[in-house]
């Protein structure tokens, strides 16, 4: 079975499937019930090539308009303005200069002859009654007015579908259609022959099974649409900084209004159609609206943002002009949504196991049909009276084929890939609650089989949360952390000249990414990254005042921080007309960029080798202590230095080199530990210094003895041959650049065939998470483009989240295997018992109802217990599946087939020797005898359940009341099968038992247990 599913539904990946493995497995699907069900959550190729197309002919409007203003902006100095444009009247009356539809044609096609007509960037801020300084006023009635006039900032979304509609969809099913025209006729015949009421039972039997399997999987569906529903809103909390009232803000990206003013840096993505106010090297990647992959440079000349590109270097300050649906990204996101998500490889597989299955069914049931039907027909024969045909006749005919159309419900597991997406959507939901949010379903099942994972240092393993402890200025090594008895921040400009400090208050507080910012409770708050933060603190801390240092000099000139380069810089315009340029980064890269340094008396002095060590030496210090370092240093530049030159590489004064704290999480070696046990190779992949990230790793437990640790110029160097030799022992690689990471993972991927899972927070990271198995983007430092790019966002940005992803993962896996374990041995035991019957004896001892009932206990109720199990410490015990296991493994094999063996002897039994077992006798002994089979095959799978909450584990009852849907679904089954058989015998075609014969049925289904337990116990190949 495993070889036919991998032929034919091997095709299709947890990521980048392509269209035409998604359309192969949907050709080979036969025996389908309920399309509408069976392809709910798949992908809709017919809806995703008309949306692809749209969204091409939507790129090529955009992309031409974008290269004819491009073109015109050569011709449009000095031309008078054509038309003059009229606001309209409730715009004009609410106090504005300019109408949301106007605004939304001069960006959206790049019109910048409009847009000088209406004053440009100034004008449209007038016009719009707002300020580049301090944002909108937050008065709510304004606000309001705002909102009514220019729209909210929200996309066209589907409609909640209601519980009717999934109702609706249940009653598709072919089968159960068949079964209701079977009901009808039956309740047509039973009344004209025996009369009402007692004509009507069988029919309204069916009728009543019908209505139950219907309600049952509509409630199981519509739950699961709630999930999702909840999931989606979870995925679109994207925050941005917005100025508003004068304060600096976090604001959902919904929450913005035309007017709002944005602050956009590496990796944002732009939240609404606007227009460049201010900013430094800023460069757009529209290539998810125009198709160029080329990136915009976006300035005073070209200030066009269009919503959903994102920014690929640089920073600014953008006027939010057009929000919503009348942007171009909401018209394309409205098309896009109806597309749907990939389904996963395991709903594919899945969807192949019930194929092969229903088909055999299918044979299964004609078969049963014909050899039922020639039963009839040879007794009619012998008897004498084929020409007579009574109303009996027909209702035995219309049984027999009621009974194939159940064999052909029973034996078509409908629910087998919805099973995936119900443990998928369960695990979802408590993966949330557990900071972890899937953006991808199918990697909530791939996380399962990782064998590795390349984790980030800052931030994952660490806390992120950073202080400087340690300074080297002016060649001293100075302790500044608050613990210090010796030296504080406090105290160490008493002990530099003046001119030192002034220099590096100077360097902090222009050469940043941060801002230090009055919030609305008159507290001063520092904004930027971590590190970022730790220095301003820093600086801070020497007495340093931001805005008298910032408001000393002009910026002339940003270079953000590159994660190739290892460097920020900036060129900033002195008092006196004079340029200088400060950067930071790594700190043996800008080391080896200056050529003098500040000695102890404020002099200026040319860089000699025993310096040089000196410094280096203490970098190394320093890193050995698991700090990170930083070196600051600055130059001053020829008066002919524009905007448009690059900074200087060299030639540079080092200021001092800052050793930054930055804790590991705890619980991170305890994770990692876990991880190894469970066959995970846990590698770090930071841009550090090599000394810090051992450091760490030793700490984490990643480095162990054996491992390498290796620099990322290094890794680049080695040729294929080495690295074969080299990457299964590589745990640490430091000084890393993305291009690094990218190929270590497409190495583990393809030369070792791991399945692997990787962390990323930038914009520079994208490529590896697009790579791996499994993206883990961090939510907290995360940029909007590694979350885009990422399977699965960590929330909390902690590595302990990491494997209970994994955890959670496996337990999904698992989950399904032993749903499909338990529902393909209650396949083969129905399909074997009706047709063995129907040949040998003539007639089926379990009648449609009965099927119908079984049905639900092993499709929806069955899915809801064993698919929802929650995860156990046990899960990380085992070594991973890895890329090649198979899904339906032996040991399924030998525990299907071993209790297929048991309750097909029972009943087999019961049925060759029951009447004489039971002492059964009379001339309803056919019916009792019946029943006692139905209820002791029911109970058979209600302790067949239960054996398989563990495939190889004996002790199956270990955890099994921390599961609430388990035991409430094994309690209502038991509640609902003793209503059954004591008071709907009428319509169930059962007859009540006595005490007796009720705890010899739970007697027969137990001894399934054990007998289960000793079948575990049979070695077999775990493949």
């Amino acid at each position: 079975m495993e070889s036919y599913l991998n032929e034919n539904f091997g095709g299709v990946k947890a990521k980048h499937s392509s269209d035409e493995a998604l359309s192969r497995w949907r050709s080979v699907v036969g025996v389908v019930k309920n399309p509408t069900r069976r392809f709910r959550f798949t992908a809709n190729l017919d809806k995703r090539s008309e949306a692809a197309a749209m969204k091409r002919s939507n790129q090529e409007k955009l992309r031409v308009a974008v290269l004819v203003s491009k073109a015109a902006l050569q011709f449009i100095h000095g031309l008078p303005p054509q038309g003059e444009y009229k606001v309209p009247s409730d715009v004009a009356a609410a106090g504005y200069g300019v109408c949301a539809e106007e605004m939304s044609s001069v960006v959206e096609s790049h019109d910048i002859k409009r847009l000088k007509t209406h004053g440009g960037v100034e004008g449209i801020l007038s016009k719009l009654c707002t300020s580049a300084s301090d944002g909108l006023p937050s008065s709510p009635d304004k606000l309001s007015t705002r909102e009514e006039l220019f729209g909210v900032n929200r996309f066209a979304e589907a409609e909640q579908r209601s519980f009717w509609i999934f109702v609706w969809e249940a009653l598709q099913d072919m089968t159960l259609m068949i079964l209701a025209a079977c009901a009808l006729v039956s309740l047509l015949v039973g009344v004209a022959t025996e009369g009402w009421p007692h004509g009507a039972h069988d029919g309204l039997g069916i009728v009543a099974s019908i209505l139950l399997v219907v309600f049952v999987t509509a409630t199981s569906d519509y739950r699961q649409s709630l999930q999702f529903k909840d999931l989606d809103k979870e995925k679109k909390k994207i925050t941005v900084q917005v100025t508003r009232s004068g304060f600096r803000q976090k604001l959902s990206i919904y929450d913005l209004l035309a007017g709002d003013i944005v602050h956009l840096s590496i990796g944002d993505q732009v939240p609404a159609d606007g227009l460049f106010v201010s900013g430094f090297s800023l460069l757009i990647n529209e290539s998810s609206l125009t198709g160029e992959s080329e990136p915009v440079a976006v300035n005073t000349e070209n200030p066009f943002l269009l919503s959903g590109t994102k920014v690929q270097d640089g920073s600014c300050k953008m006027l939010v002009t057009t929000v919503g649906m009348r942007t171009q990204w909401g018209k394309l996101m409205a098309t896009l949504s109806e597309g749907g998500d990939d389904e996963t490889p395991l709903q594919v597989k899945l969807n192949g196991v019930a194929t092969i299955i229903g088909k055999i069914g299918l044979i299964f049931a004609v078969v049963t049909f014909a050899v039922l039907t020639q039963s009839l027909f040879w007794r009619k024969l012998t008897d004498g009276s084929y020409f007579s045909w009574t109303g009996d006749d027909a209702m035995a005919l219309l049984e027999f084929f009621a009974i194939a159309v159940t064999i052909v419900v029973v034996a078509v597991p409908e629910g087998l890939p919805l099973a995936v997406t119900l443990s998928l959507a369960f695990a979802m939901k408590k993966m949330m609650n557990d900071k972890a949010l899937v953006r991808h379903l199918a990697a909530c099942e791939t996380m399962g089989s990782a064998t590795s994972i390349c984790s980030d240092k800052t931030g994952t393993l660490t806390t992120n949360h950073m202080t400087v402890v340690k300074a080297c200025i002016c060649g001293k090594i100075k302790d500044v952390s608050s613990s210090s008895p010796e030296t504080t921040a406090k105290t160490l400009p008493s002990e530099l000249p003046s001119s030192v400090v002034a220099m590096l208050l100077q360097s902090i507080f222009n050469n940043t990414g941060g801002d230090v910012v009055m919030n609305q409770d008159g507290k001063r708050e520092i904004l930027g990254t971590p590190t970022e933060t730790a220095i301003l603190e820093f600086g801070l801390s020497l007495g340093g005042d931001f805005a008298a240092v910032r408001k000393a000099s002009t910026l002339n000139k940003v270079e953000p921080f590159n994660s190739a380069k290892k460097r920020m810089g900036v060129v900033i315009q002195l008092p006196g007309g004079a340029l200088r340029a400060h950067c930071k980064g790594a700190s043996e890269i800008i080391l080896a960029s200056c050529t003098k340094y500040m000695d102890e008396h404020g002099n200026v002095v040319p860089l000699d080798g025993a310096t040089v060590d000196h410094l280096n030496a203490t970098i190394n210090s320093f890193a050995n202590e698991a700090l990170r370092t930083l070196c600051l240093a600055y130059i001053d530049v020829d008066e002919g230095f524009s905007a448009n030159d690059q900074i200087p590489m060299d030639g540079y004064t080092c200021i001092g080199i800052v050793g930054i704290k930055d804790p590991v999480r705890p619980g991170v070696k305890e994770s990692v530990a876990i991880c190894r046990s469970a066959g995970i190779t846990v590698r770090m992949v930071t841009g550090d210094n090599i000394n810090t990230a051992k450091a760490i790793a030793r700490e984490c437990g990643i480095l162990t003895e054996g491992g390498v640790a290796i620099e990322g110029p290094d890794f680049r160097e080695k040729g294929l041959e080495e690295l074969h030799d080299l990457i299964p022992k590589i745990q640490v690689m430091a000084r890393s650049s993305p291009l690094d990471k990218h190929t270590l993972v497409k190495h583990l991927r393809t030369t070792f065939d791991e399945v692997v899972a990787v962390t990323g927070d930038g914009t520079n990271d994208a490529p590896a998470l697009h790579e791996a198995d499994i993206g883990l983007a961090m939510g907290i430092a995360g940029t909007e483009v590694a979350k885009e790019s990422a399977d699965v966002i960590i929330l909390d940005d902690n590595f302990s989240t990491i494997v209970t992803v994994a955890k959670w993962g496996r337990s999904v896996y698992i989950n399904i295997q032993k749903f499909v374990q338990f529902q393909l041995t209650v396949n083969v035991v129905a399909l074997i018992v009706n047709f063995s019957s129907a040949c040998l004896i003539g007639s089926a001892p379990l009648t449609a109802v009965q099927l119908l009932w079984v049905n639900m206990i092993m499709d929806t109720l069955g899915a809801l217990a064993l698919a929802t199990e929650p995860p156990n410490n046990e899960l990380m015990k085992r070594t991973p599946v890895g890329r090649k296991g198979n899904f339906i493994s032996n040991i399924m094999w030998r525990n299907i087939m071993g209790q297929a063996f048991y309750q097909f002897l029972v009943i087999w039994h019961l049925q060759a020797e029951g009447k004489w077992l039971f002492g059964i006798e009379g001339s309803n002994s056919d019916l009792v005898l019946n029943t006692i089979i139905f209820n002791c095959f029911v109970f058979c799978q209600v302790f067949n359940e239960v054996s398989s909450r563990e495939m190889e584990r004996i002790n199956v009852f270990e955890g099994i009341l921390d599961n609430n849907v388990f035991a409430a679904v094994l309690g209502s089954t038991v509640v609902f099968q003793f209503i059954i058989i004591q008071f709907l015998g009428s319509f169930a075609n059962t007859t009540p038992l006595t005490f007796t014969q009720w705890i010899a049925c739970i007697f027969i289904g137990f001894v399934g247990m054990p007998i289960a337990a000793a079948v575990k116990m049979v070695p077999v190949d775990s493949l």
